[in-house]
């Protein structure tokens, strides 16, 4: 039989299993303490459980941290991992920006949104992945001491595996899991409305939605799932949650060459947006294979950013990173797919 995974399970998940297996009461707390706190990877090395205890478990179970397969360095230190995900594979990127190191993590092998700008999307959509294979990425990071924020802007549409990343995040903002700050995380979403409606009422964790145009037309050419989630219903949802408070909302909007960065764009963003407490995230596009997409330059760039600003709306470029590797999100996995 397949052994059980212990990580991605509640304490009480835990107890159920202690108690099934007829162990000491307390060996539930030491175990929960042993994965999330200490991050050990094998019951032989939790050394406050007796010998019977570690085999029994060992036996039946299996703790479910994985190291990665793969590692991409890129000069200016951002790093790619390659994690297994059952016969799949997905990527988690580490990025570490003077006093800050963010890791960007995955919720899905492949996506089913199918945007046009994304080597993710051409994978197609393969599995949701578990709350194992998401917290492992956090976990089994060698860098994970140092980390100071996760962004779920990896593969995949988060809000797509709702279940499944609410897990996730109670481990890592519970007391007993990693004990993090909801304000340290953030959850990258199109526009899925009503899992998002869902996650501002059940999570402290920051949102941010990717707008990339804010014309009904051009974004349904970039992003399919605005025919069924327009973006002005998008921001007409998040308008009616309270953002006061330490909470961010922002808009992740890609610059694409001679498309979405004129004068009719930011009045258009300027109306919908109205007052809202938000950020604008500008992110340079950088070609990805068989993608008739192009990158702007500086120029536009800047030019855009200031008449944002100019506008009221708090805007800053985001630097590119990891352009010497498989920077851009999907290109590593589908590279390991292809071999």
């Amino acid at each position: 039989m397949e052994k059980q995974i212990l990580l991605g399970t509640t304490p009480s998940e835990i107890q159920e299993v202690v108690e099934k297996m007829g162990l000491p009461k307390f060996t539930g707390k030491q175990l929960v303490d042993w994965i999330y706190k200490k991050r050990c990877a094998s019951f032989e090395d939790m050394t406050n459980l007796s010998k019977n205890a570690r085999a029994l478990l060992a036996e039946h179970y299996e703790v479910g941290l994985t190291a990665p397969i793969k590692e991409q360095t890129s000069t200016d230190g951002t790093k790619k991992y390659l994690f297994a995900a059952g016969e799949h594979f997905v990527e988690a990127a580490y990025i570490p920006d003077r006093e800050r190191a963010t890791l960007c993590v995955s919720t899905q092998v492949g996506c089913q949104m199918d945007c046009l700008f994304c080597a993710t999307g051409k994978q197609g959509f393969q599995k949701n992945l578990t709350v194992a294979e998401i917290v492992n990425q956090v976990l089994s990071l060698p860098e994970f001491d140092t980390l100071t924020n996760i962004v779920f802007m990896g593969m995949g549409e988060p809000l797509a595996n709702y279940d499944n990343l609410m897990r996730t995040l109670s481990i890592l903002t519970e007391e007993w899991g990693l004990g993090w700050s909801p304000t340290r995380i953030t959850v990258s979403t199109c526009g899925l409305i009503p899992n998002m409606k869902r996650f501002l009422e059940e999570s402290k964790c920051n949102l941010a939605i990717s707008m990339h145009s804010p014309f009904h037309d051009e974004r349904l050419k970039l992003m399919p799932v605005e025919k069924t989630y327009p973006i002005k219903e998008v921001i007409h949802a998040v308008k009616q949650h309270d953002w006061h408070g330490q909470r961010r909302l922002s808009f992740e909007y890609i610059i694409f060459k001679d498309l979405n960065a004129t004068k009719e764009h930011i009045k258009e963003m300027a109306r919908l947006l109205g007052s809202t407490r938000c950020r604008i995230n500008l992110i340079r596009y950088h070609a990805v294979p068989n993608i008739p997409l192009k990158s702007p330059d500086g120029a536009t760039m800047t030019w855009f950013r200031d008449s944002l600003n100019d506008k009221g709306i708090i805007a800053t470029i985001r630097a590119s990173r990891g352009q010497d590797i498989d920077a851009a999100c999907g290109l590593l996995s589908t590279k390991a797919v292809d071999l």
